[in-house]
């Protein structure tokens, strides 16, 4: 059979590309090509539930008194909260916290949150106290719980 390819014509070269591809992983294996196909599976409703919450979290937060201001588009599941006290209040929320991991992530079924502009990389733009949240599929009640108490603390 022939090997002409978009990638290469020469026989030896594509023989060194495929051995390079199979070794190196650049093809999921069937357990993570599996993983995938079941997250899929799931994921209109995880996103469902997740947005659902985001919304009300949102509309809560921002009556907080904690809260100078909330980032949110309305729809999705992110949303983003400037806390008042800066830098210190806001890892103090963070850190308070039972059910919101302190982590970056995006996307998953646990709900996380953290305070960006705590690397030197950061633009000057984004506020020091600001804190994006991936809010994930857990019982919205239980969420809010936690977010008011964490809040609270921070600004004690």
């Amino acid at each position: 059979p022939s090997h002409d390819t978009a990638i290469s014509k020469s026989a030896e070269l594509f023989e060194k590309l495929m051995s390079y591809r199979k070794d190196s992983g650049a093809n999921a294996g069937p357990f993570e090509a599996w993983l995938a196909l079941r997250g899929l599976r799931t994921f209109p409703i995880r996103f469902h539930q997740a947005e659902n919450s985001a919304k009300v979290l949102a509309e809560r937060l921002a009556n907080h008194p904690a809260v100078s201001k909330v980032r949110y588009p309305g729809f999705g599941f992110m949303i983003s909260i400037e806390v008042n006290g800066g830098a210190r209040a806001a890892d103090k929320a963070c850190n308070a916290s039972k059910i919101w991991s302190y982590a970056t992530s995006l996307g998953g079924v646990e709900s996380l949150w953290e305070r960006r502009r705590r690397h030197g990389d950061e633009p000057d733009e984004v506020p020091d106290n600001l804190v994006r949240m991936s809010v994930g599929i857990e019982h919205v009640e239980d969420l809010w719980r936690d977010l008011d108490q964490a809040l609270t603390k921070s600004q004690g």
